[in-house]
């Protein structure tokens, strides 16, 4: 799906601009320091990209400390995860059928597809913001993300993913909104 690709873009421009002093500062995502927040999006990446080739994934170690990060060089591992998510999720064969996340569970690919998606862009706000960046993403990226989150997020706030929804007071882009679907307070 092209919108893998739009969605990578600024997420790589996002992380290259991330320095090593900016690990402890806070994120919208409540329990996630900008530290954090990269261990998380390193460890589950992997799941994402072998969902996207319907395989087992290989869950890597997740780096819980500074030291950790510099010493795994964080930005190029998730630059290029980054980089892998976009090319397993360009290939229209992986929106199809089932896959499954490594747990015995098979979803719709395209479910997945939209999780992946939605992880660049609702994650990479929460490190722009956390980061003093602004970053663009087109409108029918927004659009298709946002959708994806209005589908999920009932789902996401009972398994504890998305925290309760925040009113987002008109006028509010379609992004502001996606985000107050899953917890965050866009402003």
């Amino acid at each position: 799906m092209h919108l893998m690709n739009r969605a990578a873009q600024p997420m790589i421009q996002i992380i290259r601009a991330i320095r090593p002093e900016d690990l402890a500062r806070p994120t919208p995502c409540a329990e996630f320091d900008v530290r954090k927040l990269i261990s998380h999006m390193l460890y589950w990446g992997p799941s994402l990209v072998a969902a996207a080739y319907k395989r087992a994934p290989e869950l890597p170690a997740v780096p819980e400390t500074e030291a950790d990060l510099a010493a795994g060089d964080w930005a190029a591992a998730l630059e290029s995860q980054t980089v892998r998510l976009a090319e397993a999720w360009s290939r229209p064969e992986a929106w199809e059928g089932t896959a499954s996340l490594g747990g015995p569970t098979e979803l719709p690919a395209s479910l997945i597809g939209g999780m992946a998606v939605g992880e660049l862009v609702i994650h990479g706000w929460d490190l722009a913001r956390a980061t003093g960046q602004e970053p663009v993403w087109d409108g029918e990226l927004i659009e298709f993300v946002h959708d994806e989150v209005a589908k999920t997020a009932l789902q996401g706030r009972e398994m504890g993913v998305y925290g309760p929804e925040v009113e987002v007071p008109e006028p509010a882009s379609l992004l502001e909104k996606a985000l107050g679907l899953t917890g965050r307070d866009p402003r």
